[in-house]
């Protein structure tokens, strides 16, 4: 068994953190990574309700889960917070913003805080915040993110803060999770290989489409969230596969916030489920997503090949 300052603090099995992606990870998955012994988390986005909420937390009922929220969603949506916090989930993610005004009262319900961060200041406003674990996802995850890569934020983070820090961004086989542990991870974040899993909300077409996709097939951009018209801050776009959307827009973000025609295809692509027009995130590691799996096999296949990587490593030391 692999243990690590991450599975002491939530009495993991392993040191697995399945992402919170909105539209993707609901209770039903969040309940199948905890039940391999990680903490399944249930992604939470603006357009959800509190009763959304309520209602996807009671699902992993009797095991540990998590909750992602978006710092800036929040400023407008206190009622997500209190729906988080009624639920008592054993940690709350709050990330894409300023997580200091929302430790507070996270803690005081007895709640862990964690916080994504993709800079050096990110950082060190996480620790002033009073944050329980940080999170260094990189540029390789899928949905929105930021620049740097994983491994040498990673290595900066770590020399940052004596806090937990978990890994997130390109880790999708036990050899990615196992270097992210030999480099001082507490534990990895995954969402990419969760895509393919049935327990998600996402359809049966983007499951499909996602075990079609090679690694090479995913671009980082503000299209989707400039063609709908959406608050994101500019400094964290979308890694996202590519489509004949992007292909159109990418890189003309500033063309498409004019463009009425072209925000209405997003929009009802969406509500159609036409991946040639909408968003389907994912990040560089779904070229290693290839069929469709329980999240509990994919959790207990990772963590078992992490071990064997982390045997191997110790017989390079002589």
């Amino acid at each position: 068994m692999i243990r690590t300052a991450l599975t002491r603090r939530f009495d993991l099995g392993t040191p697995v953190v399945g992402a919170p992606m909105a539209g993707v990870s609901g209770g039903a998955l969040a309940a199948a990574v905890s039940g391999a012994g990680g903490l399944g988390m249930i992604g939470v986005a603006g357009n959800h309700s509190a009763e959304f909420v309520a209602e996807q937390c009671a699902i992993p009922e009797g095991l540990p889960f998590g909750v992602g929220l978006m710092a800036w969603v929040l400023d407008d949506r206190p009622d997500l917070l209190e729906a988080t916090i009624a639920a008592r989930p054993a940690l709350v993610s709050v990330s894409f913003g300023d997580p200091g005004p929302y430790v507070g009262p996270l803690r005081d319900a007895g709640i862990a805080v964690a916080t994504q961060v993709n800079t050096a200041d990110d950082v060190h406003r996480a620790v002033a915040a009073g944050v329980d674990v940080i999170v260094a996802q990189g540029s390789e995850a899928g949905g929105h993110t930021g620049h740097r890569a994983t491994l040498p934020l990673l290595q900066e983070v770590l020399t940052l803060t004596d806090l937990p820090v978990v890994a997130a961004g390109g880790i999708a086989t036990g050899r990615g999770m196992a270097a992210a542990l030999a480099a001082g991870a507490a534990g990895v974040w995954i969402g990419t290989p969760l895509l393919a899993c049935p327990e998600g909300l996402n359809s049966p077409a983007a499951r499909a489409r996602v075990q079609a996709a090679h690694g090479e097939e995913t671009v980082l951009t503000r299209a989707f969230d400039v063609a709908q018209r959406l608050a994101w801050p500019s400094r964290w776009p979308g890694r996202a596969l590519v489509n004949e959307f992007s292909r159109e827009w990418h890189g003309r973000e500033d063309e498409l916030a004019h463009d009425d025609a072209a925000s209405r295809r997003v929009v009802e692509a969406r509500k159609s489920d036409d991946l040639e027009q909408a968003p389907l995130y994912a990040g560089e590691s779904v070229g290693l997503v290839t069929t469709e799996r329980s999240a509990t096999d994919v959790v207990g296949d990772l963590t078992a090949a992490a071990e064997q990587a982390l045997r191997r490593v110790a017989e390079l030391l002589d």
